[in-house]
C-alpha cells in the first residue's frame, strides 16, 4: 500500500504486492507509475548483487502490473501519481 491516504489498507489506497516488493517498494527502491507501470530506482537498475536482485526486483522494471477486470478494485491514479512524484523527485 502508499503511504496516500495515511497508507490506509484499502484498495484504492496502493498496489498489492508480495513481502519482497513491498519492502522494495516503502524502502524506495520501486515504485508504480499512474499507468501501472513499474519503475526501479536507476541507481537500483545499476546494482550487482546476485540473482534475487536481479530477477526479484531489477525484472520488474518497466513491467505492467496486472490489474482485476473490475476498475473499482484497482489502485487509484491520483493517489499513484502523488506517491510517484515524490519518488520521480518531482
Amino acid at each position: 500500500m502508499s503511504d496516500a491516504d495515511g497508507g490506509k489498507p484499502v484498495v484504492p489506497n496502493g498496489p498489492s504486492l508480495c513481502k519482497i516488493h513491498h519492502a522494495a517498494y516503502d524502502r524506495g527502491m520501486l515504485d508504480v507509475r499512474p499507468d501501472y507501470v513499474v519503475q526501479v530506482r536507476p541507481g537500483v537498475l545499476l546494482e550487482q548483487d546476485g540473482p534475487m536482485l536481479k530477477y526479484g526486483i531489477q525484472a520488474v522494471h518497466d513491467v505492467r502490473l496486472a490489474l482485476p477486470a473490475r476498475p473499482t478494485h484497482r489502485p487509484d491514479r491520483d493517489l499513484l501519481a502523488q506517491r510517484f512524484a515524490a519518488f520521480a523527485g518531482t
